[in-house]
């Protein structure tokens, strides 16, 4: 039984397409087709049904995949067991959204780049949609963002929460005024791109879809959100913790409001795919990251999941 059609199975029950498989192993849609076929005459079944472009796997072919990637999985413990870390020469593709770049991922990158030197580290910072495409796509190793990969083989986990603060420009906010949620919706805001987890959080805070229709300014990029309010263009929604220098010099002021906004979770997802040597590792070294990062802040600000102090 050949590695190479291990790793291809693994792959294309990973990626749901042949030609995205084979552009990611750097090979033939053909030579996918017989490492698969290959595979299922040395199991003796069949562990793929195609419909078209598109296939599922059979109930073989779930339980094969659970056995082979464990296999994989041994087998790449294995060979790290004996490796040096100091010539690991792998390429890690790790994304994040901003809240987290702004936070703790660069204490996250000094530490890979201490612990792995020989690694080359890749950083693409986007929205939650984009990096789980990408993530499906095969295109990166691990994400940090608000919304799991549901799919098979996928692993994800809570990294951290962050509280949420309705912050404003002193020009179009009275700090030492208590807003209703009414009062709150009547003003220009400032969101989240739509469809994004913290757009879906906004109709349920106010209880009116139809605040979704109200004067609306859209972004998928945190910085430039704190820009617009800093601005005077309308009021955020965003993690407290990355605009406390923007609160202390009075550039920015808190919307005080009765009813608090949601926190956010931060979820790590990644898929231990064949030949991700460093993927696990890198997992937990984020988590440990992040907790380390949320006790040396204000705990009502950041914390671990189940450890809130607010």
């Amino acid at each position: 039984m050949k590695l190479a059609n291990l790793e291809t199975f693994v792959h294309l029950a990973r990626l749901r397409h042949f030609g995205r498989t084979a552009k990611h192993l750097n090979t033939t849609q053909p030579a996918i087709s017989s490492r698969l076929a290959a595979l299922e005459r040395e199991l003796g079944t069949q562990l793929v049904v195609r419909e078209g472009r598109e296939f599922h796997l059979t109930p073989a072919g779930h339980e094969a995949l659970r056995v082979i990637e464990k296999m994989l999985s041994d087998f790449d413990t294995l060979k790290l067991g004996f490796a040096n870390p100091d010539n690991i020469a792998v390429t890690l593709r790790i994304g994040a959204i901003d809240a987290i770049v702004q936070t703790w991922l660069p204490r996250l990158y000094d530490r890979l780049r201490h612990a792995y030197p020989a690694a080359q580290i890749e950083i693409v910072t986007d929205s939650t949609a984009n990096l789980l495409a990408h993530m499906r796509s095969g295109d990166l190793d691990i994400t940090f963002c608000l919304d799991p990969v549901l799919e098979e083989g996928y692993r994800s986990f809570v990294l951290c929460s962050y509280a949420m603060s309705w912050i404003g420009s002193p020009k179009l906010v009275d700090s030492g005024r208590i807003y209703t949620v009414a009062e709150l919706a009547a003003m220009p805001l400032i969101t989240f791109q739509r469809g994004s987890p913290p757009y879906r959080m906004i109709a349920p805070y106010f209880q009116d879809e139809s605040v979704l229709a109200s004067q609306l300014s859209n972004s998928n990029s945190l910085p430039t959100m704190i820009r617009l309010a800093i601005d005077g263009f309308g009021v955020a929604a965003v993690p407290t913790i990355v605009v406390q220098k923007e609160l202390a010099s009075g550039e920015l002021v808190s919307v005080r409001v009765n009813k608090p906004f949601p926190p956010l979770n931060f979820i790590a997802s990644y898929h231990p795919a064949p030949g991700s040597l460093l993927t696990g590792r890198v997992a937990e070294l984020a988590r440990r990251t992040a907790a380390e990062f949320c006790t040396e802040v204000d705990p009502g600000l950041a914390w671990v999941e189940g450890t809130p102090d607010r």
